[in-house]
């Protein structure tokens, strides 16, 4: 069986086909029919293909630095065999991405057994970061875990009342930042109330300026000083929030926020929107972090826990259905 053959195995067995299916379909649309277009012009694996090959992952958002090493390693590969068929390439391409994303292994989701969880996310403004905490809210509670958030993004206009909206919507009680105010002293706020009436998930919507990296290092840290002396060990995550639309750029400012505070993971929003599925496996490569949820679609259930192999089965769908 090839290694398409058994991502396809694998995800025929998944409750959430579906939502991965139609949220990748832009990748897929873009990403496997460029592969498979490819089959009908180029034999073997030579300059000409491997050059198509790399525009096709550029176009895809995995980065040039990614798209030049799974070049030369297939260049490298292919050279072992007399003979290379296209279906042969396409299983080392996506066997490959899946081997980059593996090289660090993600860490588990922290939580505290000794009081609440505090998880702080972080993110530039329209990111999707207040709407996703809305969503996770939702996730926790079906779970059955009581959630509280906190409204620390006191500088954006609106955000307050935003994250608020959301609470009533939920029922999720919301402890409230000064708008303009110190957030720190919102964090604070956030973690007594957990802790005085017993809050499983406390999850505070945090800074989003980048206008000024110092500025931002040190709010950030302040915040994890105040939260820890509240709740030992507090944050016990702290997670990015990206819009997958803004690909490459967003990477960047994951690297200016991942050097301001110690984040644990990422949350990519809006993947149903782009075509550029591959920054997925760029932002695994680059920073070293979890990916740990994915923005499928607009409903709270299509924020869904990102499994590597579902992701790899829905970009490469249509491809699976050609190569053999």
């Amino acid at each position: 069986m090839s290694f398409l053959d058994t991502l396809k195995d694998k995800f025929s067995r998944k409750d959430d086909k579906a939502i991965y299916l139609s949220g990748f379909r832009k990748s897929k649309d873009s990403f496997g029919n460029a592969l498979n277009e490819m089959k009908l012009k180029y034999k073997g694996v030579n300059d000409a293909f491997l050059e198509q090959l790399t525009i096709v992952l550029l176009e895809a958002d995995v980065g040039i630095e990614l798209a030049d090493m799974i070049c030369e390693k297939l260049l490298k590969t292919s050279k072992e065999y007399v003979n290379v068929t296209f279906h042969w390439a396409m299983n080392f391409l996506i066997r490959t991405m899946k081997e980059i994303y593996e090289e660090t292994e993600d860490a588990p989701i922290r939580y505290n057994e000794n009081g609440p969880t505090v998880i702080f996310l972080e993110g530039v403004n329209g990111s999707g970061k207040t709407t996703t905490c809305a969503k996770l809210a939702k996730m926790y509670m079906d779970q059955g875990k009581t959630v509280a958030f906190v409204a620390a993004d006191t500088f954006r206009a609106g955000a307050i009342d935003q994250l608020a909206e959301w609470g009533e919507r939920l029922n999720v009680p919301t402890v409230k930042g000064r708008e303009n105010g110190d957030p720190s002293a919102a964090i604070v706020d956030g973690c007594r109330y957990a802790k005085e009436n017993g809050i499983d998930i406390l999850l505070c919507d945090t800074a989003g300026r980048l206008q000024n990296k110092q500025g931002l290092m040190q709010e950030l840290s302040k915040m994890n000083r105040v939260a820890g002396k509240e709740i030992p060990g507090a944050p016990h995550n702290t997670w990015l929030v990206l819009d997958a639309t803004t690909g490459q750029n967003g990477l960047s400012q994951a690297e200016i926020f991942h050097e301001a505070t110690d984040l644990t993971g990422i949350i990519l929003t809006k993947m149903d929107g782009t075509a550029k599925g591959g920054i997925i496996i760029s932002i695994k490569h680059r920073l070293h972090l979890p990916v740990y949820f994915i923005g499928l679609g607009e409903k709270p259930e299509d924020l869904r826990p990102f499994d590597l192999d579902s992701y790899l089965y829905s970009i490469s769908e249509d491809l699976q259905e050609h190569v053999g």
